[in-house]
């Protein structure tokens, strides 16, 4: 069996194991699911969607901690370091421990005769379940990586599963309408346990899974709702109505939606799991999550979001629209090949004064020179493009033109957002 000695050898290896980066299926991991002997035995909230989900599982994780619990939180993917992944009452997983426990999968996996192949993903997933069962938690909060049915994440039977919303990305394994990609989302739902849908319109897709399978299914303006009422809002849901809500620490109003979303969640489980007003309070204004619509301090203001889709892409546009007032809008851009880059561009060009272009890195990332091509086929004009080698070379030469009353936006993957901050940071 294989043996490393650190974290990063390890990470280099899970990538050795399936000649797929992504590879849609449960009966492998689940194998290996089975002979780790895993039992969690705590309430877990599952939550899918295509945007929203890491939000969501910031809100909730911030408003049980608020309470007293121990939480454990999994999502992906991460923007610095793996260990953002798993996270154990707010604190990421040392190394040591997520070194032991991809032993123990590994050790698992080899179990078996050929050896059970595993992406990095469900390799991920499973050293993560099995800390969890080794924890004195109280409730677990787990992130659906893509999709929904055929998901790593998806062996774990939620007690309440949330589906934030549903919307177009990731085609090519999802289906190409969102009724197609309702259905697969709605996988994660179980028969006769309640469900939460954070959007007003869900695909009908959803709401048949959960007719089906008899799921006492929620959805955003009938199960539940909010009231945006501009410096405070107010929630009815499940867990009764709270009023004078402070706004949340993550900026943008779409995300009283995904703070709604949480609370009922935590509303569906207030016998097991009370969560009281001040600890609801104190999650709203406590939550951080890097990269969502993340403003940081100094002059030019420089705004970091993951924004990777069309609809991410229309929320990132209207929450530029509420900021205050800002000469230039300066764009350092980047993108995956295989997204839909053309109405992501739609959706925030009039938002944007002037794009620096980046290459992403890997097979999957989009050149310079294609993202420029989109973005002139769009309407931009070529003055207002400029071609970079990188994202660092990108957000460097936007903050030398940029005033200090301009504003830099980095964004189009999790890829650009964690290159930004390194280059921050260095």
């Amino acid at each position: 069996m294989k043996a490393f000695d650190t974290l990063a050898e390890w990470l280099a290896y899970l990538e050795t194991l399936h000649p797929q980066s992504i590879a849609m299926g449960l009966d492998r991991v689940r194998a290996v699911y089975q002979r780790l002997g895993v039992a969690l035995d705590v309430p877990v909230i599952v939550v899918a969607g295509t945007n929203g989900k890491g939000s969501t599982c910031a809100f909730l994780d911030a408003m049980l901690r608020a309470a007293g619990y121990r939480v454990g939180l999994y999502t992906s993917p991460h923007l610095a370091r793996y260990n953002e992944r798993v996270r154990i009452d707010g604190q990421p997983a040392t190394d040591a421990t997520l070194m032991s426990a991809f032993a123990a999968v590994e050790r698992a996996r080899v179990d078996a005769t050929p050896p059970t192949p595993l992406t990095y993903f469900e390799f991920g997933t499973l050293a993560a379940l099995m800390l969890f069962a080794q924890q004195p938690l109280d409730a677990l909060v787990l992130e659906v990586g893509l999709g929904g049915r055929l998901d790593a994440v998806n062996l774990v039977d939620a007690d309440v599963a949330v589906i934030t919303t549903v919307d177009l990305d990731h085609q090519d394994f999802l289906g190409d309408t969102r009724e197609a990609i309702g259905a697969e989302k709605a996988g994660i739902l179980r028969a006769g346990r309640p469900a939460v849908v954070g959007e007003r319109d869900p695909p009908a897709s959803v709401l048949a899974a959960g007719e089906r399978l008899g799921a006492a299914l929620l959805r955003l303006g009938e199960g539940f709702d909010y009231v945006d009422q501009g410096t405070q809002w107010r929630y009815r849901g499940p867990g009764g109505e709270r009023y004078g809500l402070p706004m949340p620490a993550l900026r943008g109003r779409y995300q009283l939606a995904n703070a709604s979303t949480a609370m009922a969640a935590l509303g569906l489980l207030a016998q097991r799991l009370p969560v009281d007003a001040g600890a609801v309070r104190t999650g709203l204004t406590s939550v951080a999550l890097r990269g969502r619509f993340q403003v940081i301090p100094g002059r030019p203001t420089i705004v970091l979001d993951v924004a990777h889709n069309p609809q991410a892409a229309r929320m990132l546009a209207a929450t530029l629209g509420d900021m205050g007032f800002h000469p230039r809008t300066l764009a350092v851009f980047g993108m995956l090949a295989d997204k839909d880059i053309a109405t992501v561009v739609d959706a925030v060009r009039a938002r944007i004064d002037r794009w620096f272009v980046a290459p992403l890195p890997g097979p999957r990332g989009a050149t310079a020179g294609v993202l420029a091509a989109h973005l002139r086929a769009r309407g931009v004009a070529d003055e207002s493009i400029v071609e970079c080698t990188s994202v660092a070379d990108a957000l460097a030469k936007a903050r030398s033109e940029a005033v200090d009353a301009d504003r830099i936006v980095a964004f189009g993957s999790f890829l650009t957002v964690a290159a930004a901050l390194a280059a921050l940071q260095r």
